[in-house]
């Protein structure tokens, strides 16, 4: 390694809640190497000239919850690992993403650092750190280096990777709900919202109830107006035409001005208004035309374009388009006025971030050029207004200037079309006014609309609509979840996994299983050992069929992957104990501090993703589980062989719930009140044996059934019948032949 280098020696994606946070994160383990001798504060001139290149660190916090809090660590000294943490942080949050967590921790090797980084994109997060190591580096050499270039790559991908900003409003509003996402596509904007058998999904603008047929039916621009326009909603008249001079003779028959757009097109592609010349209806047909299957002829309306936005038969929110012109210096081109007085609003570009697009002189613009005698090129003189677009962007929300009765017009359309969420366009002088009165019209209903305008207007107040998206497909008691089940220990977690899905089977559910045996639904088996991992957590909850999961997760999973749920109704917890395997990978020995505080923590992330209404089950008998108890956000409930454990006693004594064994029986109690289910001879999975380990996972899992809210006819069933596999038959057959003897008769019934 050469001097004053540093290294990443490995990236582990945790995709999942694991030992740092509840979102997923990239642990690198870096080298910093020399830089271990050479805190920033030891490095001549280091802060000055990171801070020139990434002045908005300012707005780091830090450990000190203040801004300027990061620059303060700087000057006082910290180290390298440190410093690539918050610069890799900044250098994506200057490419759009949403700020992030990040923690950085030395290990028991010198020079050594694990840095954990929230990880919004896999290949967005590893350039980020690449290129913060060559930024540090460059600070610390004195050397130039081009952060402009190195944001635009980051802005780039996030452009390509990341979710576009519909998609990521209905996401960022279930988040506010307690609705887990799940991205269905590594660069596409499918989610699933939810899980399993409480799924939804979405794909930008569009859901799971946007009819196919509804879509198609908005993309007939003839039809949706015949659709529409039979219940009264006004549209402007017109036909379908076949040719240029067809395009003319409906125009004569309109009259003049007119439209002339495609029957099938899309984001106002192709769509001319106001056109009031056979040679203007001429060119515009041959545009349109190239752009659908067919053209529309239609009366065009006096007034401006407003979108819309219908969700679930209610208008939500409304923008207004913008007239754009420019104004004439008597020396500059109108391409060049655009370029200096339109496109150099900040709120302009290229990218789904932007509000606003950038204005290009297209065929529609020519033609409004030429109305006013002027073209490209032209040089109009100081102070002339030239028009460029009549219909631009959708910049002003007007959402509360919505008159009542176009409100109900408007979601009429898209109900009669059959779309739950439709982007209505229509075009009025006074969108306050009825349409009626001003002969306002319905010109488009469009499917997938575009939600930025409404995330983030040009001019007004951001309008909720992801929310109300979200409202639209889960009711208000409704959390895209089904009953959950994580289990962990060091042992015991199998059987205990199997014991839970069984008893959830017997209940009448259709039980979804990942366990190191592999996946199961119900009794079937779909996918052989070993599945429990974060994959297989995840195709179970993929999957619609299933209506309550059981996800066995070693320490492994969680150090190596992350939990493949955010959170969960039931978290068990079954041991901790020393194991040779268990942490082989991240050179933790089985022995001393070091082991139990890598596990605790490791353990306790099935503890900390409980639901505030679920519940953690835990060993009573091992008191590193039972100090999760103050962890959980719902209720405990303890299981321990020993009746007269104290830590279940003041448990029990506080009124809580707990599972044990009393006079050969599994009893449930709740304070003082006391349910006997099964004796332990009954169950099979126990044994002759009797091992107080197989007694404590028949306690875990029972417990975990009552926590979901399983009758004691089903415990008590489930008692009886797991490991029933396990009971060799032929020592069933004495048995058997002693109960189909006859009784032997009293001794005098026999004299």
């Amino acid at each position: 390694m050469k001097k004053k280098d540093i290294i990443i020696r490995d990236i582990i994606a945790l995709r999942g809640p694991n030992i740092w946070t509840y979102r997923p994160v990239f642990e690198a383990w870096i080298d910093i190497g020399e830089f271990e001798d050479y805190p920033s504060n030891k490095l001549p001139g280091f802060t000055e000239r990171l801070t020139t290149f990434l002045p908005s660190l300012i707005e780091h916090r830090c450990s000190r919850d203040e801004r300027g809090g990061f620059i303060a660590r700087l000057n006082e000294g910290t180290w390298i690992g440190h410093v690539l943490e918050h610069v890799a942080l900044e250098l994506m949050t200057m490419a759009g993403l949403p700020g992030g967590f990040g923690r950085t921790r030395e290990t028991t090797e010198r020079g050594v650092y694990k840095l954990a980084i929230r990880n919004w994109h896999d290949d967005v997060t590893k350039i980020a750190l690449e290129q913060g190591i060559s930024l540090i580096l460059a600070a610390v050499e004195n050397q130039p280096f081009d952060v402009a270039d190195i944001v635009d790559t980051l802005r780039r991908k996030v452009d390509r990777k990341y979710l576009g900003p519909s998609t990521a409003a209905i996401v960022n509003a279930a988040d506010d709900r307690d609705i887990p996402a799940i991205r269905l596509l590594d660069d596409g904007n499918l989610v699933q919202l939810g899980y399993a058998g409480a799924m939804r999904r979405i794909w930008t603008a569009e859901t799971d109830q946007t009819s196919a047929i509804a879509e198609t039916i908005s993309r007939d621009k003839d039809l949706t107006k015949e659709l529409i326009s039979s219940v009264g909603v006004p549209v402007p008249e017109g036909r379908e035409v076949d040719s240029a001079d067809d395009a003319w003779d409906a125009a004569e028959d309109i009259g003049l001005p007119v439209c002339v757009k495609p029957t099938d097109g899309n984001h106002g592609r192709g769509v001319f208004i106001d056109l009031t010349t056979k040679e203007e209806v001429a060119r515009a047909y041959a545009i349109a035309v190239e752009e659908g299957s067919g053209v529309l002829v239609e009366r065009s309306i006096q007034g401006i374009e407003h979108r819309l936005l219908v969700v679930g038969g209610k208008l939500v929110a409304a923008n207004r388009s913008d007239l754009i012109t420019v104004t004439g210096d008597g020396k500059s081109t109108v391409q060049e006025l655009i370029a200096s007085q339109v496109n150099t609003d900040p709120r302009r570009g290229s990218t789904e971030l932007h509000p606003l697009s950038l204005i290009r002189i297209d065929t529609a613009a020519k033609i409004e050029l030429e109305r006013q005698g002027l073209n490209a090129d032209s040089v109009p003189v100081k102070d002339r207004v030239v028009l460029i677009q009549r219909n631009a962007n959708h910049a002003f929300d007007c959402t509360d200037e919505v008159h009542p009765d176009t409100a109900q017009v408007v979601a009429l359309a898209a109900r009669v079309v059959g779309l739950d969420i439709a982007g209505v366009d229509l075009v009025c002088e006074d969108i306050s006014k009825p349409l009626d009165a001003q002969r306002g019209a319905i010109v488009e209903v469009n499917a997938g609309p575009s939600l930025l305008m409404h995330i983030k207007p040009g001019i007004g107040k951001p309008r909720p609509v992801g929310q109300a998206i979200v409202d639209n497909l889960f009711k208000e008691n409704q959390n895209g979840r089904v009953p959950l089940v994580g289990v962990t220990g060091t042992h015991g977690r199998n059987p205990v996994a199997k014991m839970v899905a069984h008893l959830i089977y017997l209940s009448g559910q259709h039980a979804g299983l990942a366990c190191k045996d592999g996946i199961y639904l119900n009794r079937r088996q779909v996918q052989k050992p070993c599945a429990a991992n974060w994959d297989g957590g995840r195709r179970l909850l993929l999957n619609r069929a299933i209506k309550a999961a059981v996800i066995e997760n070693g320490a492994d999973v969680i150090l190596g992957e992350g939990l493949s749920y955010d959170r969960c109704s039931v978290g068990i917890v079954t041991n901790i104990v020393p194991d040779e395997e268990d942490l082989s990978r991240w050179n933790v020995q089985p022995t001393g501090g070091e082991y139990y505080t890598t596990h605790r923590s490791t353990y306790r992330t099935q503890i900390d993703v409980v639901l505030p209404d679920g519940h953690a089950v835990l060993n009573a008998e091992d008191e590193l589980v039972a100090d999760f108890a103050d962890l959980c956000d719902g209720e405990v409930i303890f299981f321990a062989v020993n009746p007269a454990n104290p830590i279940l006693l003041a448990h029990l004594a506080a009124g809580k719930r707990g599972v044990t064994v009393s006079d050969k029986r599994i009893v449930l109690r709740s304070g003082a009140d006391e349910i006997r289910l099964s004796r332990l001879v009954d169950a099979p999975y126990i044994g002759k044996p009797k091992q107080a380990k197989n007694i404590a996972n028949v306690l875990a899992g029972v417990a975990a059934g009552w926590a979901l809210g399983l009758s004691k006819e089903v415990l008590t069933t489930g008692i009886k019948t797991f490991g029933l596999e396990l009971v060799d038959p032929a020592a069933l057959i004495p048995q058997l032949a002693k109960k189909s003897q006859p009784a032997k008769k009293p001794a005098s019934a026999r004299k």
